[in-house]
């Protein structure tokens, strides 16, 4: 099933994930209320069908609109969170850069330090909320442009550096460029945490 929600002015698109109706309704729900377009997805294969990754030629494919993000659930039959993160971001130079948030119900570290390890930008524990995806809305629609590779690349150098206090997404927004600038402090707001292997050291 997939199933496409257009909302808003703003051209954020995210691809979700998961197996369960009601938790996908949910994702679509929080999305819609933070104006973004959405796609919505039953499974990793169809995932992979939609991002034309699956090797056929009846691949329902981009439709013309760009993915900013991916957010899927960990425990899906036939092919888990874990598994789809790995195909995204190991068969297709062109979709590695989008960035690939992990969900989950079950909080367990040999699992989250996996998907981190294979390239996911955050492991959201269920149920996810609006500080989640307005937080994470943000940070794409600030790492778009030419400068976005830039970025990743200074957001993975900031993840290991201990004397950051951040999350890794609202420290890759920051200005880097001037040294003199000091990072923002995080959000009071926010009500969950990223869960990154530096919040664990």
């Amino acid at each position: 099933m997939t199933r496409r929600v257009s909302c808003g002015s703003e051209e954020l698109h995210v691809l979700a994930v998961d197996d369960s109706n009601v938790d996908r309704k949910v994702i679509e729900k929080l999305l819609r209320i933070s104006s973004c377009k959405v796609t919505a997805v039953d499974s990793g294969s169809r995932a992979l069908q939609y991002l034309g990754l699956d090797g056929e030629k009846n691949s329902v494919g981009f439709d013309g609109l760009k993915v900013n993000l991916i957010m899927t659930d960990y425990s899906m039959p036939g092919m888990t969170g874990y598994e789809l993160l790995k195909k995204i971001k190991q068969k297709s130079s062109a979709l590695r850069e989008i960035p690939v948030v992990i969900m989950s119900s079950e909080k367990v570290l040999a699992r989250i330090d996996r998907c981190l390890e294979e390239g996911a930008e955050e492991f959201l524990m269920k149920p996810v909320k609006l500080s989640d995806v307005k937080r994470l809305k943000s940070f794409i629609l600030r790492g778009e442009g030419d400068e976005h590779g830039k970025k990743q690349t200074q957001k993975r150098k900031l993840e290991d550096d201990p004397s950051s206090a951040s999350s890794p997404l609202s420290s890759s927004t920051s200005s880097l460029s001037d040294d003199l600038s000091p990072s923002p402090p995080p959000s009071p707001s926010s009500t969950l945490q990223p869960l990154s292997k530096r919040n664990r050291l």
